[in-house]
């Protein structure tokens, strides 16, 4: 996630890197807003927001507010 202090910003979503490939990805739905990964890492990705997207959302306030965001488990 990135901040940017004092301008509208568009809906709640993550940025995501993977080797060469980057995606970014809505938090609310877990849907690809933009960019690619391989399939397969998009279904990670997918199953990751799903698992916190409550703490992807608490993040998501915490940056618009100027905060430092909490780190978020990756899958296991």
């Amino acid at each position: 996630m990135y901040s940017e202090p004092g301008s509208v910003h568009n809906e709640p979503h993550f940025h995501v890197y993977y080797q060469e490939d980057s995606a970014v990805y809505a938090i609310s739905s877990g849907s690809l807003i933009a960019g690619s990964l391989p399939r397969r890492q998009q279904r990670l990705i997918e199953a990751w927001c799903e698992l916190h997207q409550e703490e992807l959302f608490v993040d998501w306030n915490l940056l618009l507010d100027g905060h430092v965001i909490n780190p978020i488990k990756p899958l296991e």
